[in-house]
């Protein structure tokens, strides 16, 4: 499954980049159709498999469901934008670059040094997922991105075949350990959810999916090596 390649919600993403930037205060005489060149160029990287433009339309859709919880729904979606925008499977800065990339572009277009500094924060707290009680924008944006956890079992299933091969260079045996080792601090959390929705919505089907595939992983017949 190669989900790295162009996307046809590309022009309906264009669009919304241009809206999001305006609602964040960016100034009306800088034009901001290159900077979603750049984005989009680096959300169809060829390494992705899963965190592409896809993964991009999915997160700010479900933001829009969740929007009404956030402080500043603006910084929300530019997080959104930059949150993946820097992506290599093999290196662990990733947010922290695209966080960077944030602080840089923003300025530029005239965004405010407050708004910029919040998308920042933002992209940075999706390194753990742990928005701190009354962070609504953090809690809106954590809960886009993992919403994927939710899907049906054939949209979870393509998430996990995808997340396989971005990390194709990972031995199955070195996968299935380090994969485990994720779900189960997933399970571990007290929430997975922080909105209100999600949390009515995403948490049961999540830990359904979450639970089936960590004994997939984990079950006799691949503790016998079959």
């Amino acid at each position: 499954m190669d989900t790295g390649t162009p996307h046809d919600d590309t022009p309906a993403l264009r669009a919304h980049w241009q809206a999001a930037v305006a609602a964040a205060g960016a100034s009306p005489d800088r034009d901001p159709a290159p900077y979603a060149d750049r984005l989009l160029a680096a959300w169809a990287e060829p390494q992705r498999r899963y965190h592409t433009t896809a993964h991009l339309a999915d997160v700010l859709a479900r933001i829009d469901v969740l929007a009404p919880h956030a402080a500043d729904p603006a910084a929300v979606r530019l997080g959104a934008w930059f949150h993946d925008a820097v992506y290599r499977p093999d290196r662990s800065e990733n947010e922290e670059r695209s966080a960077a990339m944030a602080e840089r572009a923003l300025p530029k277009l005239g965004v405010d040094a407050a708004r910029t500094a919040e998308v920042a924060r933002l992209v940075r707290l999706t390194v753990t997922h742990d928005p701190a009680p009354g962070d609504t924008n953090g809690e809106v944006l954590c809960d886009a991105d993992l919403g994927v956890l939710a899907g049906a079992p054939e949209a979870y299933a393509a998430y996990v075949a995808a997340v396989r091969e971005e990390y194709g260079f990972v031995p199955d045996e070195a996968f299935r350990t380090g994969r485990a080792a994720v779900l189960r601090q997933l399970l571990d959390l007290p929430r997975l959810f922080r909105t209100p929705y999600g949390a009515a919505h995403w948490e049961a089907p999540a830990r359904a999916n979450l639970t089936a595939e960590l004994a997939q992983l984990t079950g006799p017949s691949r503790q016998r090596g079959i």
